[in-house]
């Protein structure tokens, strides 16, 4: 299967919301104490994603597979300040990669994920970070073979 990895435009965002729903719908189907988002949330990224298509700090792109309609994935990322006390002082921040059900392990994950730490090696851009639930394995065994290491523990405490 061929991929085609390109920048997203304002034109993509309501074809990347279905994405966005599925994963926010992953997410808190395995964990809803930590990833149930608010009843907005697609208006939400309706508004935020054309922004980051704009931004030249921000990467935002889809994925279109041969053989198969529509976009079959996406990321977008962010440029992010650190805490003051760490050696850098901003990061990129990969927010979301989503790649729908019928076109996973044909690596459009990696191929995302490497046009993203392509374009911010160019911009200057130190080091890349991002969160993965616990229940999902399979991403961050991608995330691993792009060179993405475990560094945090994120630890959750309902009150």
């Amino acid at each position: 299967m061929t991929v085609r990895v390109r920048s997203a435009t304002a034109d993509d965002v309501p074809d990347v919301l279905p994405l966005v729903r599925a994963l926010c719908d992953l997410h808190a189907a395995n964990d809803p104490e930590r990833f149930a988002v608010r009843t907005d949330v697609i208006d939400r990224y309706a508004r935020w994603l054309p922004e980051r298509a704009r931004d030249p700090r921000s990467v935002f792109l889809v994925a279109e597979a041969e053989g198969m309609p529509g976009l079959v994935g996406f990321v977008v990322c962010t440029i992010e300040p650190e805490v003051p006390i760490f050696w850098i002082p901003e990061c990129g921040w990969v927010h979301d990669v989503y790649v729908i059900p019928e076109a996973r392990r044909r690596g459009v994950a990696r191929a995302l994920v490497r046009e993203v730490v392509r374009r911010y090696a160019a911009m200057g851009v130190k080091q890349l970070r991002l969160h993965t639930g616990v229940f999902n394995d399979s991403a961050r065994t991608a995330f691993a073979a792009e060179g993405f290491r475990p560094c945090v523990v994120e630890m959750l405490r309902t009150l």
